[in-house]
């Protein structure tokens, strides 16, 4: 008797503390290693909700970047999303050695993820599939790691509301079967990422109806998904988050004051007078966009009068203010870029604070935003003004967080980020003259960061305003909202 209870006991302790999470990750690695053969034939019988899966990550990742994938599977989402360096992870010795077969150019290695460690740091992390995921804060933590500022996790997971679908689905054989399941709903992640140091700026939602129909399927994935409340009941959910990590001192860092010109004779000297030093160094690019006016000769004079400031002459390429601030961001050398329009309505002496929320991380794109504080009556037209406040509604919802003022033209960026930003140029369906619309586009395409700062806004003291012909600038900015609700929205 006493030796049975000794046995039980024994038995017990087998199964008990640490190592009971030790044999989950076990049974888990058997059940993948008995799947593996027939992953591909459950990938090519569920071809509709992989290649919207695929299409998905596609928009998601930028092509040719370092991707760690976690859980990574066959490995054909590595794949898809083109790394110039790619390594994935997976648990099963069969499931390494069918992606590697698939895949020679990219590298895949058994190991649970709660052990795996590897010295080199990655700009996309994807972690799939956390449903039988064991300890994730402690791979969260891990993480850091192989994290850098502008390093992006993504988590994909199942809706938790699915859950009783898919038990049936698995037991009617049409779903590849699944270790058991956690359900995690979008806050339980959220509260995971924020103790393990990391900020979830996106959730994005897909699939309402994950199998093929003709016409059905578009129609309720491609627009009723995207409706609000309604995408919470979508099947797939995936999150996006940013790693919390130490940056360089702000007083280390270089400043560059981008400030775009155009008959702006009258305001040279105010803007160098006026501009403080930020950082380690501030350098003042001076884009003269053909200025008539004198414009160019007054810079040059600046560059005399104050030779303790480092003071840039461009020439712009006189299309629009967009291509001359691209040819400033181009010629600056500082490690946080800073657009201050050459009509100083925007007093220059609120830089420091877009440099303190940047280099704080508080945010990776700074927007101004004139319509907070209360403006001298004629600062700005009441069709502008009508435009802007219409426009921040639009942007609010295509962006997914609040954005009061669109067209404020003081804007603060890391340089880096500027570099990934410039190949989305010129993709937003129509010619942007301003370039605030790109900007605050291809930041959310890239899940920078957005972060509203008021400024205050007064009337100018030398030369006229360029935003002219309201209509006109009024249809072109819908048109941008148009493709920018097809990229941000639809995926495509």
């Amino acid at each position: 008797m006493a030796k049975d209870i000794r046995d039980d006991i024994h038995e017990i302790q087998q199964n008990w503390g640490m190592q009971s999470l030790r044999n989950k990750l076990e049974s888990q690695r058997i059940h993948q290693s008995s799947i593996a053969p027939l992953r591909k034939q459950w990938i090519r019988r569920n071809k509709y909700y992989y290649n919207c899966l695929k299409k998905f990550f596609t928009f998601l990742v930028e092509p040719g970047k370092r991707v760690l994938h976690l859980r990574c599977r066959t490995g054909f989402l590595l794949d898809t999303v083109k790394p110039s360096e790619g390594i994935g992870v997976e648990i099963s010795a069969e499931m390494v050695n069918i992606a590697q077969s698939s895949y020679p150019s990219l590298k895949f290695t058994e190991s649970f993820p709660e052990d795996f460690k590897i010295g080199r740091t990655f700009d996309y992390i994807i972690f799939e599939d956390i449903g039988d995921t064991v300890d994730i804060i402690r791979i969260l933590r891990n993480l850091h790691e192989n994290c850098e500022r502008h390093t992006r996790l993504i988590i994909h997971s199942y809706n938790h509301l699915w859950a009783p679908l898919l038990v049936i689905a698995e037991k009617l054989r049409i779903k590849v079967p699944q270790f058991d399941q956690n359900w995690f709903s979008a806050d339980d992640i959220e509260g995971l990422l924020k103790i393990s140091g990391y900020e979830l700026l996106k959730i994005y939602r897909m699939l309402l109806f994950p199998k093929y129909i003709p016409l059905f399927s578009k129609l309720l994935n491609g627009f009723f998904a995207k409706l609000p409340l309604i995408n919470r009941l979508c099947f797939t959910q995936i999150l996006v988050a940013r790693p919390l990590v130490q940056l360089r001192p702000r007083q280390e860092l270089n400043v560059s004051v981008v400030i775009p010109c155009k008959n702006e004779r009258g305001n040279i000297e105010e803007a160098v007078r006026r501009i403080p030093e930020m950082g380690s160094t501030t350098e003042l690019v001076f884009c003269d966009d053909n200025s008539t006016d004198g414009t160019a000769d007054e810079i040059r004079r600046m560059m005399e009068c104050y030779p303790d400031r480092i003071i840039k002459l461009v020439k712009g390429p006189g299309i629009n203010k967009a291509k001359n601030v691209w040819t400033g961001f181009d010629a600056a050398t500082g490690d946080i870029l800073i657009i201050l329009d050459g009509d100083l309505t925007v007093m220059p002496e609120e830089l420091p604070y877009f440099v303190n929320a940047i280099a704080g991380g508080y945010a990776e794109f700074v927007n101004g935003s004139r319509l907070v504080y209360s403006m001298p009556k004629n600062a700005m037209k009441k069709t502008n003004l009508m435009g802007n406040k219409f426009f921040s509604v639009v942007f609010s919802y295509l962006l997914d967080q609040r954005v009061k003022d669109t067209l404020c033209g003081t804007k603060v960026i890391w340089r880096s980020d500027w570099k990934r930003i410039k190949p989305l140029i010129n993709s937003w369906g129509t010619v942007d003259r301003w370039g605030d619309y790109e900007l605050l586009f291809s930041a959310a395409k890239l899940n920078l960061k957005i972060l509203d700062l008021p400024v205050h806004y007064q009337e100018r003291v030398y030369g006229f305003t360029k935003m002219t012909k309201v209509f006109n600038n009024g249809m072109n900015m819908l048109k941008m909202c148009y493709y920018g609700f097809k990229k941000l929205k639809l995926g495509y």
